[in-house]
């Protein structure tokens, strides 16, 4: 099983959509026979079997042993993944193309680099997977907290420059070169805002009964 595993093909991505279907998923990130499964979706078990046959001819779930009980065989099924994320490609004909445009400033070429991230990867992963072999990789996640916009504006400059640099000092773009060529992408965006803690009613609030 990985863990992560990206969907490419647009009818295992509609697949893999579907509510109880996306439940069966999460249920066999261990694996289980569709009578277990009935059970813990609330669903018969023919009803699973149905599903399960769907998700498996689209390889989100695959058989991982046979039991025989009298003259019934029970199959044994597990999820391909314990996570998924579907590909832009599922959706090619209308998914963004970073080249059509490249503002470093644009939250929308920064979210179409995130969907050309996300399809590059699905493929390098399924192909080392498939060499076994594993993937040169590196990422960076962290926060900072700017006292301004100024500051944030002179940041992203120094961090560009530094960028550069460095790309200048390490990349080999000669004719001869028979280096690995390797994407680099940064980026910088605002964090979501944490929700806010609940209210307490006016029951609970003993300042509350304390002002009556």
């Amino acid at each position: 099983m990985q863990d992560i595993a990206v969907i490419e093909d647009p009818a295992a991505a509609e697949i893999s959509l579907d509510p109880i279907r996306t439940r069966i998923l999460r249920e066999l990130v261990q694996p289980g026979s569709a009578t277990q499964l009935a059970v813990r979706v609330g669903l018969p078990r023919q009803k699973v079997n149905y599903h399960l046959k769907a998700l498996e001819r689209h390889g989100l779930v695959e058989l991982v042993e046979e039991r025989r009980k009298g003259n019934v065989t029970e199959r044994i099924l597990q999820a391909t993944a314990a996570s998924y994320l579907i590909s832009p490609s599922a959706l090619a004909a209308v998914s963004p193309d970073p080249r059509r445009f490249a503002d470093r400033f644009s939250a929308f070429w920064l979210l179409a680099l995130a969907g050309r991230m996300v399809q590059e990867m699905g493929t390098l992963i399924a192909g080392a997977a498939a060499a076994r072999q594993k993937l040169a990789t590196f990422a960076i996640d962290g926060d900072i907290t700017f006292r301004s916009a100024a500051d944030r504006a002179a940041f992203a400059e120094e961090l560009g420059v530094e960028v550069t640099r460095l790309v200048d000092k390490y990349h080999d773009g000669g004719a001869s070169s028979r280096g690995r060529r390797h994407r680099l992408v940064v980026a910088l965006h605002p964090a979501l805002k944490e929700a806010s803690a609940p209210i307490a009613s006016n029951e609970s609030d003993p300042g509350k009964e304390q002002d009556k």
